[in-house]
């Protein structure tokens, strides 16, 4: 049993580093995407909407 503890507490952390790194570069995409959207032309039937609040306006 202690072996079994040892090679647990030996092994590299790897796959939650991996994990975390993905899930950080995933939101960052989205709100980068989302930003880039908005900033965009509007498509068809979105002319006269609104900008939210939270989406910084860009100077072209």
């Amino acid at each position: 049993m202690n072996i079994l503890l040892q090679i647990a507490n030996s092994e590299p952390h790897f796959p939650y580093a991996a994990t975390v790194t993905l899930g950080i570069g995933f939101v960052a995409a989205v709100t980068i995407g989302s930003i880039a959207w908005y900033n965009s032309k509007r498509p068809a039937g979105w002319e006269n909407k609104e900008r939210p609040h939270i989406i910084p306006e860009i100077e072209k």
